[in-house]
């Protein structure tokens, strides 16, 4: 899914300008991502498109299960050194809070890796780490 120019690119400035532009998903949502040393954070700028609640207002449960979804297959990618996307074999999310209509993060972290799956934890919070929106538990399949 991503060229390996792309990956290249990303893996030696640390810019995710070039990869996430590459992802139409990331790129309607409007994903963004930050590294500091080795963790990644991403980050789901406030953005109307993403509302499915207008009156609460709050961010539709898909936009939310997507981009922790997608956060933790980039994730991932950049921490296997691998240029290919993962493919994803399974994905449990638990909703916590209702997502307000701001600005989101989510940060990932490997639990496990196995020679043939990886699994892969994703937080989603807004105002406080201390209390998440949302949990996922993602299982990719490694390629060779």
């Amino acid at each position: 899914m991503t060229d390996p120019e792309i990956y290249r690119h990303t893996r030696e400035t640390g810019d995710f300008t070039r990869l996430l532009e590459s992802i139409p998903y990331a790129t309607f949502i409007g994903l963004e991502c930050d590294q500091f040393g080795d963790d990644l954070i991403f980050r789901l700028p406030k953005q109307e498109e993403n509302l499915g609640n207008p009156i609460l207002p709050a961010i539709h449960g898909g936009v939310i299960g997507g981009f922790m979804e997608l956060s933790a297959a980039i994730y991932l990618m950049m921490s296997q050194d691998s240029m290919r996307m993962p493919r994803i074999v399974d994905f449990s999310l638990d909703y916590l809070r209702a997502g307000l209509d701001r600005e989101t993060y989510a940060e990932c972290r490997l639990t496990r890796q196995g020679n043939r799956v990886a699994n892969v934890m994703v937080t989603a919070w807004q105002k406080s780490r201390a209390q998440p929106i949302a949990t996922a538990r993602a299982h990719f399949l490694l390629e060779d």
